[in-house]
C-alpha cells in the first residue's frame, strides 16, 4: 500500500508549531509512520478507534498515542480516497484534547 496523503488544517499546524523541538520531531516522525497504514488496528493499521465517550463524540476518528511525550494525535480517514485529515495534536490533559477535537469537527 502506498502512503496516504495528509491534510493539515491551520489549527493543527499551530498545534505542531507550539510543541517543543524534540517533541515536534517525535510527532512528525509518528505522523509519517502512520501515513503508511493509518487504518484501525482491527484492519491491521496503527490507529485506535474513538467513539462517543464522556459526552464527546469522536465516532469515525482514530488516534495514536505518543505515551512518553503524553501526546495524542486524532485523525480521520477519507475512505473513498487515500487521504487522512489530522484533527488535533496535543497533550492528553484529562479529556481536553478530545473535547477540542470534537469542537474542531463541529460536534
Amino acid at each position: 500500500m502506498s502512503s496516504w496523503n495528509i491534510v493539515y488544517n491551520d489549527e493543527v499546524l499551530k498545534d505542531i508549531a507550539a510543541l517543543d523541538g524534540s517533541v515536534k520531531k517525535l510527532v512528525i516522525k509518528a505522523i509519517h509512520k502512520i501515513r503508511e497504514n493509518p487504518l484501525p488496528k482491527r484492519e491491521g493499521g496503527y490507529g485506535t478507534e474513538l467513539g462517543n465517550k464522556h459526552g464527546i463524540d469522536l465516532s469515525g476518528c482514530l488516534k495514536i498515542k505518543l505515551k512518553k511525550a503524553g501526546i495524542r494525535i486524532v485523525y480521520q480517514l477519507e475512505r473513498t480516497g487515500t487521504s487522512m485529515a489530522i484533527i488535533i495534536v496535543g497533550m492528553r490533559a484529562d479529556l481536553e484534547v478530545y473535547r477540542e477535537a470534537a469542537r474542531r469537527l463541529g460536534r
